[in-house]
């Protein structure tokens, strides 16, 4: 396998992490209310699991409430019982229509655990490049051992490797930082 295609694939590879890592960050509350807090929350829906943007559409009622608007208003109580399991923190109200999330204001104490909750996600998203550079690594010596790149091209792709991975290491910090100032700002 020539060396391009090892790095153009896992190049690939890290930048799936960073979307997940930014996928990861709609689901961290900030002070004010976003349909990305809720619209990944499984609802058992007759017995299976689907998100719920998939059950109903979901909107910002104003800048503190989130509305959902079922597709079958016979899954409402569904909706409820899955937004009271999860870690949101949010007591659902419903008018048998529709279903309500009032988004508090966080105190500073919240505020800081949802940070500390942020920075731990994009450790997460380290960890998982370092692994992809360590995979990369690992298939640039396979192919070397077995005469398909030249100790030269095995060298140029591993450094080629340690720079994407500083790339995008660098862009997982800008993106801790980004998510903590919105959570931390009033």
């Amino acid at each position: 396998m020539p060396t391009q295609k090892i790095i153009t694939e896992h190049k690939i590879l890290m930048e799936k992490a960073l979307e997940h890592l930014h996928g990861e960050f709609k689901g961290v509350r900030t002070g004010r209310a976003s349909t990305g807090l809720v619209e990944n929350i499984r609802v058992d829906y007759y017995g299976t699991l689907t998100p719920l943007k998939q059950l109903s559409t979901l909107s910002i009622q104003d800048g503190t409430t989130i509305l959902i608007k079922p597709f079958d208003p016979a899954s409402i109580k569904d909706i409820e019982k899955a937004i009271k399991a999860s870690d949101l923190s949010i007591n659902p109200m419903s008018d048998g229509k529709v279903v309500r999330l009032t988004v508090p204001p966080l105190s500073q104490e919240r505020r800081k655990q949802l940070a500390a909750q942020a920075k731990q996600l994009g450790e997460q998203s380290k960890v998982s490049l370092r692994n992809i550079r360590r995979d990369a690594i690992k298939k640039l010596e396979d192919a070397e051992k077995a005469k398909t790149v030249t100790e030269d091209d095995r060298d140029k792709g591993k450094k080629t490797m340690d720079d994407l991975t500083k790339e995008f290491t660098d862009k997982i910090e800008s993106a801790i930082k980004h998510k903590s100032d919105e959570i931390m700002k009033d």
